[in-house]
């Protein structure tokens, strides 16, 4: 994905929690972006904030959201069905923009206007930019209404952050291909296991990470990176 396409589907959602670090616990809060460019998403806050002192101290933040509809019925099975939707977060390094680069920016990109008026309107206004970041855009439909999988998930990286794989891998030495993760995977409609010729795979795009193929698995052949 873009960093135009992150921050769009962001944006689609609107009110967003940020969480920051302080002391020993984390905060959150309810915020939004307003901003996009090269350099990466913006978002504005008060320096007299508890979330202003923690970005400084600790330059990092993790930001979430949920495209979703807030009607949830219960099945005939007593279990609940969602409307099709979307999650997505993104986790990273922030830094502070000053009024004179916030301005410069305006002045070459009209989305930035907004930061220039809310921080006239209100002096105590400073904007943060995360410029570094990794994250998950997880698309789902469990009822399979616009498709015959459930989930459809994809990673992104932006401005070389430090990453590693999380998530279920088939280890191909202890994996004996009795096929019963692929069984189940299929049943529940996730089909995120299917068979090659070298053996099992898993497709982390529509992995769930369950963990019902590690549950079947009677080799314990799964392997959990988290």
């Amino acid at each position: 994905m873009t960093i135009e396409e992150i921050y769009e589907k962001f944006d689609k959602i609107g009110c967003l929690t940020f969480a920051t670090i302080d002391g020993d616990y984390p905060e959150t809060r309810i915020a939004h972006l307003f901003a996009w460019d090269e350099e990466g998403m913006y978002f504005r806050i008060m320096t007299v904030k508890p979330f202003y002192r923690q970005l400084k101290e600790t330059g990092k933040v993790s930001i979430c959201g949920m495209s979703a509809s807030p009607h949830v019925e219960i099945g005939e099975d007593g279990l609940p069905n969602f409307e099709p939707g979307y999650t997505i977060k993104a986790t990273g390094d922030v830094k502070e923009i000053s009024f004179e680069e916030l301005k410069e920016k305006a002045s070459r990109k009209p989305i930035f206007e907004l930061g220039v008026r809310d921080t006239i309107k209100y002096p105590d206004t400073v904007t943060f930019c995360i410029y570094s970041f990794k994250g998950d855009y997880y698309n789902y439909d469990y009822d399979c209404i616009s498709r015959d999988h459930k989930i459809i998930r994809e990673h992104f990286n932006f401005g070389n952050f430090p990453d590693r794989f999380k998530g279920l891998k088939i280890n191909v030495k202890t994996c004996i291909e009795c096929g019963k993760c692929e069984e189940i995977c299929q049943s529940i409609n996730f089909k995120a296991v299917y068979q090659t010729e070298e053996g099992y795979e898993i497709d982390v795009d529509k992995c769930d990470v369950c963990g019902s193929c590690s549950k079947a698995c009677p080799v314990n052949a799964i392997e959990s990176y988290c």
